[in-house]
């Protein structure tokens, strides 16, 4: 049989992924993937449950950066207007139904190339008030400096968001506004400030299979890598300039699933925006590749997301249920 072991990751002494590594397990039979991936799943996590999630908007569009991919950007006509920071009881208040409705973790999203000193005393209530519901607690404003950081991880954010979207070779044919570099910074300033790192990409905006090794190469070889990875499909969004990118092929994607969760052994694997294009076949696959993690609700930021009656009933067809917060964290 065709399997390739893993390199064993030590908590103390982690060998780094290599190129090689990791294109001859992208590039096994799909059953071979697969049960690797799975047997590396169970070795960690129970596999007949998910990590239940709910993302909203609290500064919608108007954002100077030019993402290709992004219907919050002002610099393209998505005709998308932009909204101001949203006030803190209206947050709070959307995550007590969050919390109600099944999630266990609260992302809360801005659309800013980094956040303005005057919205960070709201944005720290809103940090606090998420927390004191019980849930935990995850953001994403853009670029952060040292001292962001430190201030947010003094209020108790468990995670920040900043996803890395490509490869560092594909990366300026997506963004132009800031690079790659500027992306690890940040991702540097949120570990360095004691936090949890959600980094993940895209697929679907025209990068190479080997781009997509590459993006998953630099998350697994960080020196702690992301607790969560967040797999995106591209939804094209009229107006921007990845409107009419190819969708990505089905199994090319569950590839990707299958090879972060064995790069990743330890790490949420977040089947993310995009379930809406998916069918009930493909998300399962996604599940039995590593998935562990979705987001729960009719709308992610600005996009569609399946609704809770749909994927109530999907999770009662393949028998998995929502994971509960482990409260000793």
């Amino acid at each position: 049989m065709n399997v390739v072991v893993p390199v064993p990751q030590d908590d103390k002494v982690r060998s780094l992924w290599t190129r090689e590594d990791a294109e001859r397990l992208y590039n096994l039979p799909l059953n071979d993937l697969l049960f690797e991936a799975q047997t590396i799943h169970r070795t960690h996590f129970d596999p007949n449950k998910l990590q239940m999630s709910r993302l909203l908007s609290i500064k919608t569009g108007g954002c100077p950066e030019d993402c290709g991919y992004c219907s919050q950007s002002a610099l393209a006509p998505t005709g998308l207007k932009a909204s101001k920071l949203m006030e803190v009881e209206r947050v709070l208040a959307e995550a007590r139904k969050a919390k109600d409705g099944g999630a266990t973790r609260y992302c809360m999203g801005a659309a800013w190339r980094s956040p303005k000193e005057r919205d960070m005393d709201m944005v720290i209530a809103m940090v606090e008030g998420v927390k004191a519901l019980g849930m935990e607690t995850c953001m994403t404003l853009g670029m952060l400096d040292p001292f962001q950081a430190k201030r947010l991880a003094t209020a108790g954010l468990d995670y920040y968001n900043h996803n890395i979207d490509t490869s560092e070779r594909y990366y300026s044919e997506i963004i132009t506004t800031r690079t790659f570099a500027d992306r690890l910074e940040t991702l540097s300033n949120v570990r360095e400030a004691g936090m949890k790192v959600c980094a993940g990409g895209i697929l679907g905006m025209g990068e190479s299979e080997g781009d997509r090794i590459d993006m998953l190469l630099t998350l697994a070889n960080m020196t702690v890598p992301p607790e969560s990875v967040p797999i995106n499909m591209l939804i094209p969004i009229p107006g921007s300039r990845l409107a009419n990118a190819p969708k990505v092929d089905p199994i090319e994607f569950v590839r990707v699933i299958a090879l972060a969760r064995i790069l990743m052994p330890t790490s949420y694997v977040r089947l993310s925006a995009g379930r809406t294009e998916m069918s009930d076949e493909l998300q399962a696959m996604c599940f039995f590749a590593g998935a562990n993690s979705i987001f729960i609700g009719d709308c992610l930021l600005t996009a569609d997301n399946p609704g809770e009656d749909h994927d109530t009933a999907l999770f009662r067809r393949l028998g998995v249920s929502a994971e509960e917060l482990d409260t000793a964290q």
